[in-house]
């Protein structure tokens, strides 16, 4: 017997354990060894991490895609890892080190990284057992980690070819770098943060050939004074006739007394401040460029802690880089230099683990020139050997790859890939597999027995990400895995890290294999939270799914919500909000809510808003699957193994057969064009309006009446309705409808879970005539019951229905439908007439006219007044959001949320609209 109520709490273990005894996500099955291999690399969550609303939107579209494929019958492998996270892991360890007085540089870097793995096998696997809650259907059997022997075997072996092939170098340039952590960061670390600055503008004098100040100053403006420091140029634009006298002369640099030139560059914009820039080429980006194109000195003043150097004046030698700005800002003044402070709000790039402003910093670094890999790669999309899905996001694709610059591969921590060189004691290098091979080849530079030490740098924790599609396959070795699942299906991932892993990949890919790693990227949005913010915990607004799927007190959840914030003084604001969001806290709604809500809103280009009232709706979905299949259970519709739909000879049955094939075509075609909010669509219009709200309730007279034989063929194809519903279901609610499957057996067990049970081959059940008969009671009950609710039907009202000039066909289906059509639309009588009543409301269904009389019951006049005066009020509304979205100011000023709300507001309001303007041609 089926429980009164599906409780999520008790299934979902229980499921997960019974796909975990039979292995039911296990790639190479015996069963599976002549089937088409379909493969997805899961992208690797940090191995610090803990599951966020990110990680349950990939890892359900990428679940769907797996078990749909597994349930064609594919060898579907699924290939699960986690990534060592450098930085984060070693922010970790170090943290809990130092709570027990012990500090990394103390210990060594040995021990200090047996801590590590100590902390990793104690704590590294919490993010692997959230994604088997969400229902996560990978080879957990396979699980890789980047810093496993394996995939460090791989890391170095590329490094050492990409040497041979004269693509690795050592060299000097500016890097984004953490000068807490004293490390560079690739861009994904940094964040920008806005601040509320100020802008110094000051003079710079002008000499003379012999160095004597002229009289005359250019004034520079700068949000950083400290970098003066290290100015080598004043550049203006070759076109700004205001400084055209200037171009070739030099200034005397104010605090330092270095003479600098004066140079002509178009990266100085003439609309911008005094259209004059100082240029620091060894701590700014841009600057950098300038300074090449013009061969300027490159000077360094700061220390990897951000401290001013030996470089600088000795007065500010030592000095903390803010300590600095303010006795420079107050020199300058004294020295009558300093022309205005300008409040200046503006982007500060911070480091995303340390929180502190990042600097770009000239050290040397290990590179990888990437531009031949790169155009490699251009070319394989160009020949539709990998498609985007979107495909706008190729542009992206392009022009980042069209543009790139050299890869800094190297950091400077000790959790990572050491980096397999070893220097000499003339300062060179050998790059090799291991200390032997070192050995042996520094023997041949240097002379035998010369002491050579390893570079201490570790890779890029990309680098080792790059090779995730090949490496996780066992290459270098040429294993059977990498010749069946490679290249791979797809890679499912966030548009935000194209650059960072996908076109990387794609690199490493060609180069190592000679082909793509995967014929299609699905890039999805964000998940924002209820009001379309982007999540972030220093704002205090992330939803943990966890807490979705288990529910969560009102009060923890304000705890966790204000535990991280970046500024204290909102912990009153995020209590507040969050309580008013939450009153009650979170229910309880179990990972397949979850799933059903991120897939139903994962609308190809479209953010996904959180909102806990729809996960609550399709929890509600669910239960109407379950409670339908109780009815039915209840009714003694059981699974008969030997039925065959095409057998049925009541139309009812026909019908419903032929919406079966319908939705089980539509959500194919959906999910294999990645249109994942298409599927979910589908399946549950299927199963709540089709199967649930009509075919049951048509069915229940016919299972409830004198006819065995038509209450057997009705039963059974039933059983069968309700076992289809629940395949087509499984891909996004995998527990309950797993659960399902189980309990609706029967007398006859089930040969395979449904995770294991073929997707439904439901061809050559559609029926013409059946669909055009039920089809045509279901659009005319639907009308008829749209049109009460528009024009204010009292909802206990039966009205008469007149059927106009109606054909023989009609007639005749009246006749069989007409008890049901007047139980279901809440009709008094049916009646036949050549042409419609005064005072009714024509319905068209399927072709056929149909006139609801309502005189006598509603206003006709009066409603058509009511219904003009509502949709001019709309108009009024769609114009003026219109007005604001078309405003290029609104659109420039408004957060996100607020313009995707009145974007959102503007589709509920033409809707409305279009349901007015049909209530109104019907009167």
């Amino acid at each position: 017997m089926i429980e009164t109520t599906f409780d999520p709490a008790s299934v979902e273990p229980r499921v997960s354990a019974a796909w975990e005894e039979a292995q039911a996500f296990r790639a190479g099955r015996p069963d599976r060894a002549g089937a088409a291999p379909y493969s997805i690399v899961i992208p690797p969550p940090n191995v610090t991490g803990s599951l966020h609303m990110g990680h349950a939107l990939n890892n359900t579209l990428q679940d769907i895609l797996c078990r749909f494929e597994r349930m064609r019958g594919k060898d579907v492998l699924w290939q699960p890892g986690t990534d060592h996270a450098g930085i984060a892991t070693q922010m970790v360890v170090e943290r809990q080190l130092q709570e027990r007085q012990i500090h990394r540089r103390e210990i060594g870097r040995e021990k200090f990284l047996e801590h590590v793995w100590a902390w990793k096998a104690e704590s590294g696997g919490t993010i692997v057992n959230q994604l088997k809650r969400l229902g996560a259907s990978c080879d957990w059997s396979r699980e890789r980690f980047t810093m496993d022997e394996g995939l460090s075997k791989a890391v170095i072996e590329i490094f050492v070819r990409m040497n041979e092939a004269g693509l690795i170098y050592k060299d000097k340039r500016l890097v984004s770098w953490d000068p807490k952590l004293l490390t560079a960061i690739s861009d994904i670390e940094v964040e920008q943060v806005e601040v509320n600055g100020s802008l110094w503008h000051f003079a710079y004098p002008v000499v003379d050939e012999a160095g004597n100040e002229t009289g005359e100053t250019i004034t520079v403006a700068t949000t950083r004074p400290e970098t003066m420091l290290g100015d080598t140029a004043v550049a203006v634009h070759p076109s700004d006739e205001r400084y055209t006298h200037l171009v070739g002369r030099q200034v005397r640099l104010p605090l330092v007394g270095r003479l600098i030139p004066i140079v002509a560059d178009e990266y100085s914009d003439p609309e911008k401040g005094t259209g004059a820039v100082k240029i620091t080429p060894a701590h700014d980006f841009n600057d950098f460029e300038v300074g090449r194109r013009h061969n300027l000195d490159v000077i360094n003043i700061l220390t990897a802690e951000a401290r001013i150097n030996d470089a600088a004046p000795e007065a500010y030698r030592g000095l903390d880089r803010f300590e600095a700005r303010k006795r420079i800002v107050a020199d300058m003044e004294a020295a009558g230099r300093l022309v205005e402070i300008e409040k200046h709000k503006h982007q500060v790039p911070h480091g995303d683990r340390s929180g502190v402003p990042i600097e770009p910093w000239l050290t040397d670094q290990w590179y990888l020139n990437v531009r031949p890999l790169a155009e490699e790669a251009l070319a394989a999309v160009r020949r539709g050997q990998t498609r985007f899905v979107p495909q706008n996001w190729e542009k992206t694709f392009f022009d980042w790859l069209e543009n790139i610059q050299p890869w800094c591969v190297s950091r400077q921590l000790w959790w990572g890939h050491q980096i397999p060189a070893w220097y000499g004691p003339d300062g060179g290098y050998v790059i090799a597999r291991n200390e032997a091979e070192a050995r042996a080849k520094a023997d041949e530079k240097w002379g035998a027995g010369t002491p050579i030490t390893r570079d201490e740098d570790v890779l890029d924790t990309w680098f080792s990400s790059a090779l995730w599609p090949y490496s996780t396959f066992g290459w270098p070795d040429k294993t059977a895995e990498l010749a069946r699942y490679y290249p791979t299906s797809v890679v499912v991932t966030g548009f935000d890290i194209i650059f960072f892993w996908v076109a990387r990949m794609m690199m490493t890919g060609l180069f190592t294999q000679n082909d793509v790693p995967f014929k299609d990227v699905y890039l999805h949005a964000l998940v924002r939270d209820e009001k379309g913010a982007k999540m972030s915990k220093s704002k205090g607004n992330v939803m943990d799914p966890l807490d979705i799927i288990d529910g969560i007190e009102l009060d923890a959840l304000v705890a966790k919500r204000t535990s991280a914030l970046a500024n204290k003084a909102d912990v009153g604001h995020v209590t507040s909000e969050t309580r008013k969001a939450y009153p009650n806290g979170i229910e309880r709604y179990g990972a397949d809510a979850l799933r059903f809500f991120l897939a139903a809103m994962a609308a190809p280009g479209r953010d996904i808003k959180l909102s806990i009232d729809r996960v609550k709706g399709y929890r509600n979905f669910g239960t109407k699957l379950w409670n339908a299949t109780r009815f039915a259970e209840m009714k003694g519709c059981v699974r008969d193994p030997s039925f065959d739909p095409k057998s049925a000879k009541i139309a009812l049955n026909r019908w419903i057969a032929g919406e079966a094939e319908k939705a089980a075509g539509e959500i194919q075609r959906a999910i294999e064009a990645y249109r994942f909010n298409d599927a979910a669509s589908a399946v549950y219009r299927f199963i709540w309006n089709v199967v649930c709200d009509w075919y049951v309730e048509l069915a229940k007279p016919i299972i409830e009446g004198e006819d065995e034989a038509a209450r057997a063929e009705t039963r059974a194809m039933v059983a069968f309705i309700l076992d289809q519903s629940t395949l087509l279901l499984h891909p996004f609610m995998p527990f309950m409808t797993e659960e399902l499957w189980s309990v609706t057996a029967g007398p006859v067990p089930r040969s395979q879970m449904a995770a294991l049970t073929a997707w439904p081959d439901l061809g050559g059940l559609l029926d013409a005539a059946a669909d055009e008969e039920i089809g045509w009671l279901v659009d005319l009950v639907a009308e008829i019951r749209s049109i009460r609710t528009e024009v204010g039907v009292p909802g206990g009202a039966q009205v008469p229905l007149v059927m106009v000039n109606a054909s023989p066909a009609i007639e005749a289906r009246v006749a069989a439908h007409g008890e049901t059509l007047k139980r279901l639309a809440r009709i008094s009588e049916i009646s036949f007439a050549p042409a419609a009543p005064k005072g009714s409301v024509q319905i068209i269904a399927r072709g056929a006219v149909a006139a609801l009389a309502l005189e006598g019951v509603v206003d006709i006049e009066a409603e058509k007044a009511r219904l003009k005066k509502e949709t001019d009020k709309i108009d009024g509304e769609i114009a003026k959001i219109n007005a604001k979205l078309g405003n290029p100011d609104f659109i420039a000023r408004a957060k996100e949320e607020v313009i995707e709300e009145n974007r959102e507001r503007l589709e509920e309001a033409t809707a409305r609209r279009a349901k007015l303007q049909d209530a109104l041609a019907g009167l």
